[in-house]
């Protein structure tokens, strides 16, 4: 293991990428052609990068195009009949742990980036003007900065049950706020709305997230749902699901919430009859699931 020496001479370790194979499986059973637009590759602008990646569009010409947001997607029709949609990428991931800071500050609405400003409105899935109330009886007196998102982070986490099948893809945070459970997109929602509520801005991402350092969980492998904080300079990630730094996450896409980074948005009614996902440690020989 390399390093770099830091600011104060310390040698700080520097983590050797992770070599992780991630992708996903679609199937469909459709009664006539659905026009879709498919968002599962990793963001080009992130940390991480491709190293190789696969397409299978059942027959269908794709084209990709960049939306508002930066993020990566492609629009296909989804022909009629039984069809399956797959996408592997091997990809090099940071190998330490999210970063930290807990010094960073939060800034005054004034001295806030301009770009930053959208993520501190409420949204369809984030009604963050619902919760005003709400989230400056409960955090308004935390030490405005990381101490305020990380227990922003900690009370979603403790006080929301993980339960699948809970909430649809239409649940706002606010109903996730009344009924106290759901998925990690409901976790990401309720902390984006609270910290939108003070002020912070916070946008939703999703991605591939490998179970590295930790125990895997009993259900299948999902795409995950986190979210990121503009404090001091920079954009910051957090987990309220699992509220702990991961390694190895690859993000696909960010948005004001999940409807901007929906796997698949599709222009007619395409029901999924399976699906699949995988981040795991690339493995010499190893064949996508």
């Amino acid at each position: 293991m390399e390093g770099w020496v830091g600011l104060t001479g310390a040698t700080v370790p520097v983590e050797p990428p992770l070599r992780l194979d991630v992708g996903c499986r679609f199937r469909h059973s459709l009664g006539a052609p659905v026009p879709a637009v498919v968002q599962v590759e990793p963001r080009p602008d992130g940390p991480h990068r491709v190293v190789d990646e696969s397409w299978g569009t059942a027959g269908a010409p794709s084209r990709t195009y960049r939306d508002v947001y930066g993020n990566l997607c492609r629009r296909m029709v989804i022909p009629a009949g039984e069809s399956e949609i797959s996408y592997h990428a091997s990809v090099d991931a940071p190998g330490a742990a999210d970063p930290a800071d807990t010094g960073a500050q939060q800034l005054p609405v004034a001295q806030l980036p301009a770009d930053t400003l959208l993520h501190t409105l409420p949204s369809r899935l984030c009604p963050s003007d619902e919760l005003a109330t709400t989230a400056w009886r409960l955090f308004g007196g935390i030490d405005a900065g990381w101490a305020r998102v990380q227990t922003i982070c900690d009370w979603v986490h403790d006080g929301v049950a993980f339960e699948t099948g809970s909430t649809t893809p239409q649940t706002t945070a606010t109903t996730v706020l009344l009924q106290r459970r759901g998925v990690c997109r409901d976790f990401a929602h309720l902390a984006v709305a609270l910290c939108r509520a003070l002020n912070i801005p916070a946008r939703y991402v999703v991605g591939y997230l490998p179970d590295i350092d930790v125990v895997p969980p009993d259900s299948p492998m999902d795409f995950c749902a986190w979210f990121e904080a503009y404090l001091g300079d920079r954009w910051w990630t957090f987990d309220p699901r699992n509220n702990q730094r991961r390694r190895g996450r690859v993000v696909i896409g960010r948005g004001r919430d999940a409807i901007d980074v929906a796997m698949i948005t599709s222009y007619g009614t395409a029901p999924l009859v399976e699906m699949t996902v995988w981040a795991e440690r690339a493995t010499a020989g190893a064949v996508a699931p």
